[in-house]
């Protein structure tokens, strides 16, 4: 077994039920911040120029929003769970070092402090995967037979 095995072997082992509800309400607040990102467009080109991020503005808030959009419906579904994580996790690093720490770490500044839960709660998920209650649990059963 190598490293990306026995990863995957522990993070199946070691999940609880209760864990994939809150895998669902983690896809549900990153597709309700997709969601407000497409309401206000405008505010989110403002928050990506404040990184100095140096390529084009509204291709950088066009992949934010298609990432969270669909990344959160799949994780939502528990489906590619570790792959939608891991396409999340560069936005969120940049949201909460780049963007939300700028206002400082106080208890009034809730929008670092979900973006930092998120970020942590997308990096256990992409070690522990989707979960007894997924589409990916469910694709791997015997007799499932994919027909496309």
């Amino acid at each position: 077994m190598n490293l990306v095995q026995r990863i995957e072997h522990w993070g199946d082992a070691h999940h609880p039920r209760w864990i994939d509800f809150v895998r669902i309400i983690l896809g549900i607040v990153i597709v309700a911040k997709g969601v407000s990102f497409i309401m206000d467009r405008d505010s989110v080109a403002r928050l990506i120029e404040q990184t100095h991020f140096q390529l084009s503005i509204w291709s950088a808030v066009h992949y934010v929003v298609f990432a969270h959009l669909v990344g959160g419906i799949f994780i939502i579904l528990g489906l590619c769970t570790r792959l939608a994580s891991a396409i999340q996790i560069p936005i969120l690093i940049g949201a909460v070092f780049f963007v939300n720490i700028t206002n400082g770490f106080s208890f009034l500044n809730s929008e670092f402090w979900l973006s930092l839960v998120v970020l942590l709660l997308l990096i256990y998920f992409l070690i522990v995967g989707s979960g007894p209650m997924s589409l990916d649990k469910e694709m791997d059963k015997p007799g499932y037979k994919r027909r496309i």
